[in-house]
C-alpha cells in the first residue's frame, strides 16, 4: 500500500491591492463594467460569448471587461475589495453564490435582488432549495449563471479492471476496498490529490458521503456540533482515504491530479466537474481514459457551487447592469455561456440540445433537471464565509502535518462554535 507522507503545504499566496488607480469605473450611461476572474480557457470563451450577445441586445452600450487574472479568483477578490472600500464599484461583479458573498452584504456593498427575481420569474426557473441556500436573512443578492458539481469521482477504467474492481464504488466502504485493491494489484496511485485545497475539497465529499445531505448541510450552521460520533466516523474514513494518496505537493494543483487519472498513473480522483473540460483539453477520451460517478455515498445529491453576478450599491450604470443581469439570468444567456464554460445552467428549463456534444454535461444536466437533493460546497463558498472556510483549511493543514485526528476534529468543532 502506498502510505501518504503527511506534510503541510508550504505555498502561500500574497495578495496585493492595487493603488487608487485600479478602478476602471466611472463612466456614463453608455457603458457597463463587469468584473470577474474569467481570463482563460472555457470560462473566458463563455464570457466572450455573453459579451457578444449583450452588445447585440444593447447597441450603443460599451461593455467594459474588467476581468483580473491569477490566483483562481483570489487576486480579483483582493482588487475588488479595494475598489469597494474606495467607493469605486463596478456595475456588476462575479462571486460564488452563497455565503462567500456574506462579507460584502454585511458591509453594505450589495443591493438585494428580490424584486429582480420576481420580475424575471427566477423563483419559478430556479430550484427552491437553490434559492434558499443562496439567500441571506431571507433576501437574495446574486444571480447564478451556472452550476458546477463538486462531488464527482473520476476514475481510470483500465486500472480498475487491472485491480479486479468490477464497478466504480458506490459507498465509502466500497471506495476503501477499491483503494486497497489498487494498492495491492497495481503500481498506480489509488487516490490522486494535488495542493492542500484539493484535500479540503476531498474532505467535503467524504463528509457528505458519510453523513448524508441533511446532516452535512447542518454542519455549516453557526455553532453546529462537530463532536458527534457520526462526524468522528466520517473523519476516520477520511484518514483511511488519505493513507491511499500520494504525497501532497504544494506545487501541483487539481489539473495534475486529474491528469494522473487520464494518464493511468492514478485510479481515482475526487474533483469538481470542471475536470471534464480539462480532460477534453488534453484529449482524454471519456469511457476509455476516464469515467465518472457521483462521489461514493452521494448519488442523487448535487454538492453544488455557482458563479453568479451581483448589483453593487452605487453601481455607476445601474440600468445597464440590470440588463447584464437579465442576460445572465435568462435561459438564452445561460445556454450561450455554459456549453463553453463546461458547466450546466442554474435554470431548470435549459435546452438539452445545447449540451449533447459533451457526454458529461449531457448526463449532468439530465440529473439536475430531475431535481436532486442539494448540498452546498463549503470550499467553494456556498455554505460558509471566508473566515470559517479559512479556519477549516488551517485545520486540514495542521492535520496533514501532525496526523492528529482528534485534534483535527476539535479544530473543526471550534471553527463552527466561533461563528
Amino acid at each position: 500500500m502506498r502510505v501518504r507522507r503527511r506534510s503541510v503545504a508550504a505555498g502561500t499566496l500574497g495578495l496585493v491591492l492595487l493603488a487608487s488607480g485600479c478602478g476602471g469605473g466611472g463612466g456614463g450611461a453608455d457603458q457597463v463594467e463587469v468584473f470577474s476572474w474569467w481570463t482563460g480557457g472555457g470560462e473566458e470563451a463563455g464570457l466572450e460569448a455573453l459579451i457578444e450577445r449583450f452588445e447585440e441586445d444593447n447597441p450603443g452600450v460599451e461593455f467594459v471587461n474588467a476581468a483580473v487574472a491569477g490566483g483562481s479568483g483570489t487576486n480579483a477578490q483582493a482588487v475588488l475589495e479595494g475598489r469597494l472600500q474606495s467607493q469605486d464599484p463596478p456595475d456588476s461583479f462575479q462571486g460564488h453564490a452563497g455565503a462567500e458573498l456574506q462579507d460584502y452584504i454585511e458591509a453594505g456593498y450589495l443591493q438585494p435582488l428580490d424584486d429582480f427575481y420576481d420580475e424575471q420569474g427566477l423563483r419559478e426557473a430556479l430550484p427552491d432549495q437553490l434559492i434558499e441556500q443562496i439567500s441571506y436573512e431571507g433576501e437574495v443578492y446574486s444571480v447564478p449563471v451556472n452550476i458546477h458539481r463538486s462531488n464527482v469521482l473520476w476514475f481510470n477504467p483500465s486500472l480498475l479492471e487491472e485491480a479486479g474492481v468490477e464497478a466504480p464504488p458506490e459507498t465509502l466502504d466500497e471506495l476503501v476496498e477499491a483503494l486497497e485493491a489498487v494498492a495491492e494489484e497495481t503500481d498506480a496511485i489509488p487516490m490522486a490529490v494535488g495542493a492542500q485545497w484539493t484535500v479540503s475539497h476531498l474532505l467535503e465529499s467524504v463528509l457528505l458521503g458519510s453523513l448524508g445531505p441533511d446532516a452535512y448541510n447542518g454542519l455549516w450552521e453557526p455553532g453546529a456540533d462537530w463532536g458527534t460520533p457520526e462526524v468522528a466516523e466520517a473523519l476516520e474514513t477520511f484518514e483511511v482515504i488519505l493513507d491511499h494518496t500520494q504525497e501532497e505537493s504544494a506545487a501541483e494543483d487539481w489539473q495534475e491530479a486529474s491528469r494522473r487519472v487520464a494518464d493511468g498513473e492514478a485510479a481515482f480522483n475526487i474533483m469538481g466537474d470542471w475536470a471534464a473540460g480539462y480532460f477534453d483539453e488534453v484529449g482524454a477520451l471519456p469511457g476509455e481514459d476516464y469515467d465518472w460517478v457521483a462521489s461514493p455515498g452521494t448519488d442523487g445529491t448535487y454538492m453544488w457551487l455557482s458563479d453568479s453576478f451581483t448589483l453593487p450599491v452605487g453601481a455607476p450604470n445601474e440600468e445597464a447592469a440590470l440588463s447584464w443581469l437579465e442576460l445572465v439570468a435568462g435561459r438564452e444567456g445561460q445556454d450561450v455561456f455554459n456549453p463553453l464554460k463546461g458547466s450546466i445552467p442554474a435554470r431548470e428549463d435549459a435546452d438539452p440540445a445545447h449540451y449533447a456534444d459533451s457526454p458529461y454535461l449531457e448526463s449532468a444536466l439530465a440529473e439536475w433537471q430531475a431535481g436532486p437533493e442539494l448540498a452546498g460546497s463549503f470550499w467553494h463558498g456556498v455554505t460558509v464565509g471566508n473566515r470559517w472556510k479559512n479556519d477549516v483549511d488551517t485545520a486540514v493543514g495542521l492535520y496533514l502535518g501532525d496526523g492528529d485526528l482528534e485534534a483535527f476534529n476539535d479544530a473543526l468543532h471550534e471553527a463552527a462554535r466561533s461563528e
